[in-house]
């Protein structure tokens, strides 16, 4: 008899019962065509302000990418957004109804909030459809992990999630056998499986190929729309190549936003960054 059978057999059904249905998280209200709402957020560390009374708004399917020089505030920003981070002061909404300072990471992740980080946190010894697997799993519950089978729409999922990532035909492939890039990839699958509303991604092509660099520009290109999609990134040759609407942030705040060609030509841009390789 299995781990999972033997759970089933020795826990009386009206206990069992409740793990076996998913809390659902409250709706997502983005009517106004807004995900999400960040307004006077302050963070500050020991008397640096990492942020400064910061305002962003992100559409709902909008791919939007954030830029600025490293102490800016961008990673800062994302740690309050996922809540890692408390601010000091200031307000972040997802949607028009939910607050979400008074939600926990767990909480936050529930709602449809992604995160990726810049190094891929894959699991090396497991094959890439294991990955997927466990990354579904855990984003249900553990009781679900510990009971359930994959049935053929889990399947379905995971095989479309490989398509999706361009790592179909690899699934039985050690995540540690795979390129630098193909990680990547298959950490924004492991957040895929979730179905996230809200995916915030960074440095997606820190240390890829030529190659690889274009192909996760397709990727989170054709991501949005169906789901929000932002992305800190220092490349600006990626960048250009994805965004249609760039934020850049300096000293904890927003300091210009717009096309990349508006933000290139902005004159307090070129000031702040003349000479500092932008």
């Amino acid at each position: 008899m299995s781990l999972s059978e033997d759970f089933r057999q020795s826990m009386p059904r009206d206990q069992l019962w409740p793990f076996l249905i998913e809390k659902q998280p409250p709706a997502v209200d983005a009517s106004k065509n807004i995900l999400l709402y960040v307004e006077g957020l302050s963070v500050s560390f020991d008397g640096f302000k990492a942020l400064n009374d910061l305002n962003l708004y992100i559409n709902d399917g909008e791919l939007r990418c954030l830029i600025g020089a490293n102490g800016a505030g961008k990673t800062t920003l994302m740690d309050v957004i996922t809540g890692k981070t408390r601010a000091d002061s200031g307000q972040v909404w997802f949607g028009q109804t939910l607050d979400l300072f008074d939600r926990d990471e767990a909480e936050i992740a529930a709602l449809g909030i992604g995160r990726k980080f810049q190094k891929p946190s894959v699991f090396e010894a497991q094959t890439v459809f294991t990955n997927l697997e466990l990354a579904m799993k855990v984003n249900k519950s553990i009781f679900y992990g510990l009971l359930s089978r994959l049935g053929s729409a889990e399947l379905d999922r995971i095989a479309h999630v490989l398509e999706t990532i361009g790592l179909q035909g690899q699934e039985s492939m050690l995540a540690g056998a795979l390129s630098h890039g193909q990680k990547q990839w298959l950490e924004i699958g492991m957040l895929l499986i979730a179905d996230p509303r809200l995916m915030l991604v960074d440095e997606p092509v820190a240390g890829m190929t030529p190659q690889e660099t274009e192909r996760t520009a397709e990727l989170l290109t054709s991501l949005a729309g169906e789901r929000t999609v932002v992305v800190v990134e220092h490349d600006m040759e990626f960048v250009r190549s994805i965004a249609r609407t760039v934020t850049v942030l300096h000293q904890g705040a927003v300091l210009a936003e717009g096309s990349m060609q508006e933000v290139q030509n902005n004159p307090e841009v070129i000031e702040v960054y003349l000479g500092e390789g932008h």
